[in-house]
Parts: C-alpha cells; structure tokens; sequence
C-alpha cells in the first residue's frame, strides 16, 4: 500500500449467513465483507486467502455474497479465510481478520444415526435422558457431534452442556424438514472414557394445536432424537458413534412434565448424576423411532439466551404469592435461586398485563404458562426451565419458603440470536420508545420463526404478520438466514396444497388449502425484500418456483375479469372499527386488498423474474400484472378519483403498490387519502395491511402535516396510545387495553405483536430518509421528511454495503440534513421540494432554510370543524371541554362520530351533546384565543 493510500478497514467478513459459529451449510459458501475507508476510496479488486497460503484473485467492486474460488469443503475439516481489497491504483488493504469455516452439513447418505426415544412411556410427551458410553482414542483430532430432535434437546458430556442454545433444533416443517445441529466437541473429549448425555422435552413436535379447546398433536406423542459423533485420528481415519438399540433412556429425570402452552415441572427429588459412567438401576434400551426425513444442516442462528433482566418491583400479598414486575414485557423464562425444605413446591405463573392489581390470564386463552419447580432440600437449588418459554412482564411466586429476596430472580431473555443493525432516534419520547416497543416484540417474536405472538395457545408462524414486517425486521436486525431458513418451510408447506400458501408456516393447524390475500403474499413479498435489503441471488433464485407457484394458484381461483373477489379473506385484519369479536370486518372491500396483492406479487414475481434472466416469465408476469392493474382501476377508482371503499386502506394500497401511475390521478387519490385521515382526526384507521403503507403513501403525496399528526396522536387508536398506557411491545390490537383500563373483550387480545410495528421501517426510510434505492444498498435513497413537530430525526443501519446513517435538525432557523455513505455505495438524494442529485461515499451535509409554521389564529364555536382538527392545540381543547361537561364516554362518542374534515361550524355539530358543552367550549376557546393574542 502506497505511503498516500488512506487507512483501509475490512470491517467485516462472514462466510453465508451465520456469524455466531464457523460452521456453513453449503461446501461452497459465500462470502461476503464491508470496508471502511476515507472517502473517495473504490474497491477495483479483491483476494481471498484460505489458510494462510491460497489466494485467489477477484475483479471489480462485488463484496456481497461472492461465490467461493477454492475446492469444496470437506466435512469437519477447519479453514481460515481472510480478505484483502485493491483500489485502482493497485492499493492494497492490510488483511482481514481471519474468520473460521467449516462444512457443518453431512450428505443425505453419511446420516447414520437412528432416532430413538422412550420404550414404554407413561404419558404422552414425557421427558426423556438418554445416554451412552464413549471411548476416546489417544490422539484424536477432532470430536464432532450432529444432533437433531423431534423435539427440543440439551446435550452433554460428562454433565456438562455442550454448548449454549435452547430450545435446539427449533420449529421447522415438520416431517418434511428438520435441521441438525453441528457442535464441536473436541475441547470436551480428552483420551479416555466419557459419556454423552441428552436430555429430551416435547418442545413444539409434541404439543397440542387448535383452537376453541380443540387442540391435537399434529406431529407425534413422544419425543426423539437423532444423534452422531465423528471422532477423527492423526491419520485421517475415523469412528462414528451414532443413536440406536445400544443407547439407554429413563423417563424419570428431573423434568416431570413439559410443554410449550402448559409450563415445566421440574422435581429436584429427581436429581440424578445421570452421566456417571457407573450406572444406576432404572436404565432401559432405548426405542427405534420411524421417522422419514433426512436433517439438513442449520442455515440460520439458533435460539439463545440473550440478556438477563432483574426484578423491577415485588409485592408480597397476605397469602403469601409474591408479584413480580420486570418493567419490560419480554419472552424467555424465570431462573430461580431459592433454598428450603425438600418437598417446597414453588408455582410460577406469567402474565404480559395485570387486571385489578392481579395476573391477566385471560388473554393467554387455554396456555397455562405456569412453571412448577419442586425443591430437593439440600441447599441453594437453581430451577430454570428448558423446554417451554413465555411471553410475560409480571410473574407470580406462590409457596416461596421464607424471606423473598429479589435478587434471587432474574428474567432470562431469549430469542434467536440475531445479529442488530438499525438504531432510530429523534427528538420525540414517545416516538422513540414506540420504536423501542418494536425492537422488544420482534425480539420476542423472532424465536425459531417469526411468531404472531409469544404467550398464548398459539405462538405460530402467521405468514401475513411475517411478510408485512419484514421490511422492518432487515432494518431492524440481520434476518437474511433467519426469513431464507423459513422461506424454505413456507416452500415445503405451499408444495402441500398445489401452490396455496397456508396461513401458517409451519401448518400445525391444517386448514383447507384457501389463498389469501396479503398471508399467501409472503412467498412473493419476503424474498424481494431479501433481495432489495442483502442482494441475495440465491434466495430469489430457489423461491422463484415458490413465487410463481402463488401467483398462479391465485389466478386459477379467478374469473376472467381478474378481480379476487368472492373468496375467504382476512382482509385489513384488525381494523380499528371492526367490533372486538369480528376482527376481519374492516372498512375496506376484501376484493380491493385482496386485487392490490395480486396486482403486488405478480410485479414482484416479474421483477425477480427479470433479475434472474428469465425473460419469459419476466414478460408473463408483467403482463399479467397489467391486466390486473386494468381490471382494478376499471372496477375500483371511480372518475372522480375516489376509491370504491372511501377508506385509508383502499387509498394506500393503491398508491404504495404503483397500482395508479398517472401523477395527476396519483395526487388526487392522495388528497383524498388525506381527508379519510383528517375526517377521523388523525386517528388511525387501517388494520394490519393497511397500516404500513399509510404514511408512505401520505408522504409521497406531499401531506407531511397529516402525516406528523397522524404519527404522533396519542388518542387511542393511534401507534402512541399505547406508550401513553405504560407499553413495552407492540399490542395485538390498536385497543388491546381500553382507555378506561380494562382489557379488549375480543378473544384475542395480545400485548407483544409486531404487525402493527411495521411502521418502524417508514421511520427509516421517510422520516430520517435512508434506505435502499438498489438491492443491497449499493445505492441508497436519501429522502428525509423533516415533521413538523419533531426536532430532529435521524437513523442507522449496518448494511450489506456499510454502516449508512442519516437524517436531520432544526438549528438557528434552518433544517441541517446530513448523510454518511460508506465506500461500498452511492446515494441519490432527494431534499423537500428539490430535484434528485447524487453523491459517493463519505460524510455529506446541506442546509435549508426551514419554512416557519403559520401561526395559529383565533378559535371559536363558529370555527370550522376541518380547522378544529388540524389545529392540534384546538382540537385537544374541544375534547377536554366536552370531557369535563359530559364525561369521557360521551367525549369518545363525539370524536369518533364526528366528521372533522367537515366545514361545517362546531356549534352546529354539538346538537346531541348536553346544553352545557356549548358554554364550556366557547369559555376554552375563547381562552386559547385570549392565551395567543
């Protein structure tokens, strides 16, 4: 490197998706790295150096998933690879810090082991210690263990755990699809006798499925496993000790009972040294399980524990039981140091919400989510459990044995563990901590698959919650191998129903093959954000069949004019009018969500199509495409610009999707958008697919003023009502706790779901500005929208291409914007009211002249109820008044019956409300008028 060449970084480099451990899923992994250099700096050129000594030499700028140049891997056989970059001056960078590599994937043919379990068990999902004896040769090299379950699995030896995941393998498409793990165990087996030990709970292959207590084991009773351990010599020969016949298994351990819905029982009575190589009697041969399915090795991060949380509040009732508040709604499990007489059982249960100072059980349905720990009697005893989780702030401690010390309790967080990369902040409280509430559901959602909901009888993978979010979660955290892994399960479950995408993935709950409009949608949705937030090629490329396969199942279900009428469809699910008990009733027609979404995924399928090189398909979609687009239009948009269903959703959808490209009509279409929304004063009115493309939709129509009100109300049904009630995750419902402090009556009513969160993705891209304008950020849109009622806003998102930060600041009258580029990128920049421009990499900073606010004039009953409403300070004054003369349920009545895009005076609209409201407002009004002069 030349004495002028600027200090070059490789600030990272990761072999396919995983950077929790060395092991790859593919002999021929991908690579991919991100540099951090001064400004001005290209990459021309590039060299991957295996071991130390092979090097192989690439061309051009490609950082993001290039292929790998050396031989196959081989099995359990250790590399290093490393990275140098080349400017065009022929430059050199120092290289890269050494990342580790192993083939962690076994041929369909080397998988040997048998799946084995419990001969004889006394109930159904019974818990189960298998074990068995290992000889170690002096001077072996390596040791390593795959292992899979139909179950959930914790494997040791000699007592201690191989390694830190829980809950392994996770939650796949059963019994198409099963991941193994591949776990090093060189460290752990010295010469000499050991004894490999694995304990086995139901996890999700044994619980119980359905609704209305109509639940079933769709998978099987009782849980197995499959297991095998290479060990390697000097000499390159090896041994394979693999499950079978010759394992033993007791069904008495510790672990009593176990499920996911219901809780653990853990008896320390039953303590065992169950790994001692002299054997106690009780030990029986295992049983062969049948079992028709090949593992296939873990693309993905598995579950871990992620951070502890401490005790916030206790209270200790007269009867004993002890509440406990963690402060923070989380999913994981309480772990629990407590000494007293043997026999002592403690109870746990868990709730997310308290109801009259007690745990709120109700909404968790028939999941009992209640842990049983019994004590031993012999000293200081730690419970946790293993093979269940729960979704809860608050616990309560029933039969604890003397003084309660807090400390003696944490709440142990976990969730696959994901690599971070957005941070959002900006000169709102409540707008931060409602992204904070984001950033705590999708961790407590994210766990083995993305999750409606972590706490009730259901915790399944909704494919509609799943494709809405997703731009969200890649700003959010790094989920390329998260959502590649579950695309794969979505494929296998969609081949089970010609083509229908079920509502679920994984399908426990078996409903008829049905399309339906924005969940089948994940198939077509999801990959393209694969491939616009990582450029992954290779995810596109083994969806597409997946994609096409969608689109097509739709449109076979379709009369000739195209329209996707007349069929089931969850519609703008939870819309904020539909009564608790009929959350699919929304003030949009289904046939425009569901035509929207078809007119969405055959664009996408023809986009993906065009990337791939398949022009055929490319021009069958797009075709297909506009023949949707016309059959739309024709039958939705009447010619004076209104939308069949004058409702938010009608109106977003068209705009975000491109269904309407003519600009004038396209502006239309947004005033009239913006009407809905002031006619409900700025509240929300979208249910889960109308809801994240509202305020793109508002702010592509240039209504940034409806857009700030719209975002930062308070009243309920806004994204901010619940922060104003005390929440830590997104709810369920816009309503899940009532504004008079009872909760939602409807039968599901969760407080940690991330669908309505998917506005967090717009905070980035709209509000601070950054996000992708090419797959993989190579190009990134710079489009901030500076609120008017925020100070500054401003984002950060570690990308493919590099950290990108971004957003702006009102300084001394003006608004600074400012962007950071990292050398693998450019920007096109769009600032309010200019023309595009573009910039390379490095720090860029503009100024403009902020346009002052009007100043808002006087007020009274004669004032128009539109300017009511777009007065913030006013309208609040109006509610306060009819609260305090006729109550609060009135006040609601008012506001939500009321159309506040009206010209129509105030005075003229208080008719049914009590004589004395008249007075009152025209008493507040006058003084806010008297108060600004």
């Amino acid at each position: 490197m030349s004495a002028a060449q600027p200090a070059i970084v490789i600030d990272a480099l990761r072999a396919e998706y995983r950077t929790d451990a060395e092991w790859v899923a593919t002999p021929i992994p991908r690579l991919s790295w991100t540099v951090n250099a001064a400004a001005g700096w290209r990459q021309d050129g590039a060299q991957l150096r295996l071991d130390g000594d092979l090097v192989a030499d690439l061309d051009g700028d490609d950082h993001t998933f290039v292929a790998w140049p050396f031989d196959p891997l081989q099995p359990r056989v250790r590399h290093r690879v490393d990275v140098r970059v080349r400017d065009a001056a022929g430059g050199w960078s120092p290289w890269s810090a050494s990342v580790p590599v192993a083939l962690g994937a076994l041929a369909p043919d080397q998988w040997q082991a048998q799946f084995i379990g419990l001969a004889g068990p006394e109930h159904p999902a019974q818990p189960v210690l298998l074990r068995t004896t290992i000889d170690v040769p002096a001077g072996s090299t390596s040791a390593v263990l795959y292992v899979t379950a139909l179950g959930a699995f914790r494997a040791f030896i000699d007592g201690v755990a191989i390694d830190d995941s829980v809950l392994s393998p996770g939650w796949t498409a059963l019994p198409h699809r099963l991941i193994h793990e591949s776990i090093d165990l060189t460290a752990l087996l010295p010469a000499g006798r050991h004894v490999l030990g694995i304990e086995l709970t139901g996890g999700w292959f044994t619980e119980e499925y359905g609704f209305d207590g109509q639940g079933r084991r769709v998978y099987g009773d009782q849980p197995a496993v499959a297991a095998q351990l290479h060990l390697t010599s000097p000499d390159g020969s090896g041994t394979v000790i693999a499950t079978g016949e010759d394992w033993l298994a007791r069904g008495d351990g510790e672990i009593v009972a176990s499920g996911i819905y219901a809780g653990e029982t853990i008896d320390h009575r039953r303590r065992r040294d169950w790994w001692g190589t002299a054997l106690e009697p009780g030990w029986l041969p295992a049983a062969t399980v049948d079992a028709d399915v090949i593992p296939e090795a873990r693309t993905a991060p598995p579950v871990r524990i992620i951070e502890s949380v401490a005790v916030a509040g206790a209270t200790r009732r007269d009867d004993g039981r002890i509440l406990l508040d963690f402060g923070q709604n989380l999913v994981g499990r309480l772990r629990l140091q407590v000494e007293g007489p043997g026999g002592t059982e403690i109870v746990v249960r868990h709730a997310e919400i308290l109801d009259a100072g007690e745990l709120a059980t109700g909404p968790l349905r028939t999941a009992a989510a209640t842990d049983r720990f019994v004590l031993a009697g012999d000293g200081i005893e730690q419970f946790e459990p293993v093979g269940t989780f729960h979704g809860f702030r608050y616990a309560e401690l029933s039969g604890w044995p003397g003084e309660f010390d807090p400390a003696s309790v944490t709440a142990q967080v976990m969730h696959t563990d994901l690599r971070r990369t957005g941070w959002f902040d900006s000169s709102h409280a409540l707008l931060n901590r409602l992204h904070e509430n984001v950033v705590w559901s999708m961790r407590g959602n994210f766990l083995a698959l993305p999750t409606d909901c972590p706490q009730r009888d259901e915790r399944m993978g909704w494919t509609g919650d799943a494709q809405l979010f997703a731009p969200t979660a890649s700003m959010l955290y790094d989920v390329s191998g998260f959502y590649g892994s579950w695309l794969e399960d979505l494929a296998v479950e969609q081949a089970q129903h010609g083509g229908v995408v079920p509502f679920i993935v994984p399908d426990v709950l078996r409903f008829p093959a049905s399309p339906a409009a924005g969940w089948g949608d994940a198939a077509t949705v999801i990959p393209a954000v694969m491939w616009e937030r990582y450029a992954d090629r290779e995810v596109l490329s083994r969806q597409l069949p997946s994609m096409r396969a969608w689109v097509d199942a739709v449109v076979e279900r379709l009369d000739g004019e195209l329209l996707w009428e007349g069929h089931m469809q969850f519609g703008d699910w939870l819309d904020p009018d539909a009564p608790p008990d009929r959350p699919g009733q929304s003030k949009v027609d289904t046939g425009i969500v569901a035509t929207a979404y078809l007119f969405r995924s055959a664009t996408l399928v023809a986009q993906a199509a065009g990337v791939l090189c398949d022009a055929a398909a490319a021009q069958q979609y797009a075709q297909l495409a506009d023949q949707v687009r016309a059959a739309f239009v024709s039958a939705y948009i009447t010619p004076d610009a209104r939308m069949m269903s004058d409702a938010p959703t009608a109106y977003a959808l068209t705009l975000t999707f491109d269904i309407v490209t003519d600009p004038a009509l396209r502006a239309r279409l947004g005033q009239r958008l913006a009407e809905c929304v002031r006619r409900s004063a700025f509240h929300i009115g979208t249910g889960f697919l109308g809801t994240p493309a509202l305020l793109d939709a508002l702010l592509d129509a240039d209504q940034v003023e409806v857009a700030d009100r719209l975002l930062l109300q308070t009243e309920c049904p806004s994204w901010l009502y619940p922060v104003t009630q005390g929440a830590t995750t997104v709810w369920e419902r816009w309503d899940s706790l009532l504004p008079d402090g009872t909760i939602n009556p409807g039968e599901m009513t969760s407080f940690n779901h991330y669908a309505l969160g998917a506005v967090v993705d717009t905070l980035y891209r709209r509000v601070a500005g950054i996000g992708p304008a090419a797959p993989g950020w190579r190009q990134i849109r710079f489009a901030p929208s500076p609120l008017p009622s925020l100070d500054h806003a401003r984002a950060r998102v570690d990308t493919a291409a590099g950290t990108v930060e971004g957003g702006w600041e009102r300084r001394d009258g003006s608004i600074v914007f400012a962007l950071e580029v990292p050398v693998g990128a450019d920007a096109i920049v769009r600032l309010p009211g200019e023309d595009p421009f573009g910039v390379g990499p490095g720090r860029h900073e503009w100024s403009r002249a902020a346009t002052p606010s009007p100043r808002p004039g006087e007020v009274g009953l004669g004032t128009p109820f539109r300017d009511i409403a777009g007065d913030a300070e006013a309208y609040a004054c109006v509610i306060d008044a009819v609260t305090a003369a006729a109550g609060a349920e009135a006040a609601a009545m008012f506001r939500h019956r009321t159309d506040w895009s009206s010209h129509t005076p105030l005075v003229a609209g208080i008719f049914g409300l009590p004589p004395s409201v008249g007075g009152g407002l025209a008493q507040a009004l006058g003084g806010l008028s008297a108060r600004r002069g």
